[in-house]
């Protein structure tokens, strides 16, 4: 699969300690996605415990509370562009966290590399929606994307995805309903509508309440194997 990244992955400027981090600590924590081949999802912790992957952490902010109140989980977070990367390390020094892994590439090829059924749970939130009609094949969640989330999520798994992008979420929806092994787990609109308590905010969703756009929140459960949707 050929390695696509839009944008710039580096910021022009990063503080002293920043760059001392992306030079001391990733190393530490960077899971390198294999040229062939999967990678063993034994391998990136010493205990065999439940992994959850955020596909675009931005800022951290999100991955790094997760981390901080589920310590017996390991989260990978996933995301090419450079700052974001340097802020999350930060998060992460400052909360002595340890069950981070940083995986700095395209998520698309972390999804092909990780074997069936390895995540108890996935997380794409706010991504960039990328509105321009000729920009719509940049969006990370489409119907190949969503393939791979119901392959990669044990029985039970739960997908959780935020927007505040009303297009960007009608296409969500059109990629992942006819997925016939993930339940949309809305049954009335607050449903999508309110963020649950769990589910700690960004500074991208703050920024979005803050221009006055409304965010839609996204829950879908990875039904057994031995069940589908009719």
């Amino acid at each position: 699969m050929q390695r696509l990244v839009y944008g710039r992955r580096r910021s022009q400027r990063l503080r002293p300690g920043r760059r001392r981090l992306l030079a001391e600590r990733l190393p530490e924590i960077e899971l390198a996605v294999p040229e062939t081949g999967r990678i063993d999802p034994a391998t990136l912790f010493s205990d065999r415990r439940p992994l959850w992957l955020e596909i675009g952490f931005g800022g951290g902010e999100h991955l790094a509370a997760q981390a901080a109140a589920h310590p017996d989980c390991g989260l990978i977070g996933c995301e090419p562009y450079i700052s974001g990367v340097a802020r999350l390390l930060a998060l992460a020094e400052a909360q002595g966290l340890t069950n981070l892994r940083i995986v700095v590439d395209d998520a698309r090829l972390l999804l092909a590399a990780l074997p069936d059924g390895c995540l108890e749970r996935i997380f794409v939130l706010f991504p960039d929606p990328w509105p321009k009609a000729r920009h719509h094949k940049r969006r990370i969640v489409n119907p190949a994307t969503a393939a791979q989330f119901a392959r990669l999520l044990q029985d039970g798994g739960e997908l959780r995805l935020a927007t505040d992008d009303m297009g960007y979420a009608r296409a969500m929806l059109l990629a992942l309903l006819p997925v016939r092994e993930l339940a949309w787990l809305a049954r009335g609109a607050a449903d999508w509508r309110l963020r649950p308590p769990d589910w700690p905010p960004t500074r991208y969703e703050e920024k979005a309440k803050k221009a006055g756009r409304a965010c839609v929140y996204l829950r879908f459960r990875r039904l057994p194997h031995f069940v589908k949707k009719p």
